[in-house]
């Protein structure tokens, strides 16, 4: 009987969670339930109009469905640029530090592709955002998990690593603001971590898809503000969040030059590029007003208020964050986290993200997202206060 092998490697990967979870809300869905999202980060919010309007001039010229290079156009990279310039006083060198990425979620992947070799070892935040693990998966790398807990403000306690481990490790991965905990970090943290980073030789990766999604007086820094981070990092960000651009997949990777040729080698290996009008669109997002940012994180801060409040009112310990879209709620010691999670969908139509879809660290906690309309959200409060 013919059948077809499958690699290893496959073997090795399980199913993405939030796929896995998708196929759980279709069937609550088909039993008839009114279902409100708050698992997943997708903003239902639409980019600035600019956007848009850009994206629709670069579909009509003729001259713009070809290929458009494979480290993408020097628009979009000089206004990758600009934003770093002007965000976070990071100066950049277009041609040599900044590969556009078809969202940033592949970029994560691919690094790990691009650097790790079988039995190289990944420290990595738990819980955490799960193409972290899947990519040093995928590359048949071992992992080391660096605790994030509530007394520490999830931050990684770095002096607790082993320095054998430290100093065999590769590859550093961290997040801030975090995805899933809403933790934040300051500069002296990251100082923190370039020195732990330099003294036993690490890349350090940092993910940074949140730091324009911030709330009252706090500013997000980048990594790479700090001295000497550009020597040995790598940081990720994303338009998914930062101009509600998710389903457009365009994310970049920036710092170390070496490393992105690296990064670019293999990528240019497989795809082609964005479509050129999507990076165009793309530019001009860059380019959008930071009062435009202001007033969509006012409506999120609204939205998070909501949910804040209902959780509170009924027992729950839940941080309000100061940046992020999410609420992370720890759930009664008698409870798992994605029975938990089942039972709120099934009884009230509330879709939320199992903790320990984020890793083992996870577990003991629900993720609540506000990227539903704020009516949805207020529903939603009001579902999860009567079922509580």
């Amino acid at each position: 009987m013919w059948r077809v092998k499958s690699a290893r490697r496959t073997h090795q990967l399980p199913a993405y969670p939030f796929a896995r979870w998708n196929e759980e809300i279709a069937g609550a869905r088909q039993a008839g339930c009114d279902i409100i999202r708050l698992d997943i980060g997708n903003p239902d919010l639409p980019p600035p109009e600019t956007v848009v309007d850009a994206l629709c001039r670069g579909v009509r010229r003729a001259d713009g469905h070809g290929y458009a290079g494979y480290r993408g156009i020097p628009a979009l990279r000089q206004a990758m640029t600009a934003h770093y310039a002007e965000r976070f006083d990071v100066p950049l060198d277009p041609e040599r530090e900044i590969v556009p990425l078809i969202g940033s979620k592949e970029g994560l992947v691919l690094l790990s592709l691009a650097i790790l070799d079988p039995g190289d070892l990944v420290l990595l935040p738990d819980p955490g955002y799960a193409p972290y693990t899947r990519g040093a998966r995928l590359a048949e790398a071992e992992t080391y998990a660096l605790p994030l807990r509530a007394e520490r403000g999830f931050l990684p306690d770095l002096a607790a690593v082993p320095d054998e481990i430290a100093d065999r490790a590769t590859l550093l991965w961290l997040n801030y603001p975090n995805n899933p905990t809403g933790a934040v970090a300051d500069r002296a943290f990251f100082e923190e971590v370039v020195d732990f980073a330099r003294a036993h030789g690490l890349l350090l990766c940092h993910d940074a898809p949140y730091s324009d999604v911030t709330y009252g007086d706090y500013v997000a820094p980048s990594v790479l503000q700090i001295a000497g981070a550009r020597e040995i990092a790598v940081e990720f960000n994303s338009l998914s969040k930062m101009y509600n651009m998710a389903g457009w997949r365009v994310g970049m990777a920036v710092g170390n030059a070496e490393v992105l040729a690296m990064l670019a080698q293999l990528k240019s290996n497989l795809d082609s590029g964005h479509f050129r009008p999507i990076q165009e669109a793309a530019a001009a997002a860059l380019r959008t007003d930071p009062a435009w940012v202001a007033q969509r994180n006012a409506i999120y801060a609204e939205r998070l208020a909501l949910l804040h409040e209902a959780l509170t009112a009924v027992g729950f310990d839940a941080p309000k964050p100061r940046a992020t879209l999410y609420l992370w709620a720890p759930i009664p010691a008698n409870a798992t986290s994605e029975a938990l999670a089942r039972d709120l969908l099934y009884a009230t139509g509330v879709a939320v993200a199992p903790g320990a879809f984020f890793g083992p660290g996870g577990e003991g906690y629900l993720r609540f997202s506000v990227t539903a309309p704020t009516a949805q959200v207020r529903e939603a409060a009001a579902r999860l206060r009567a079922y509580f």
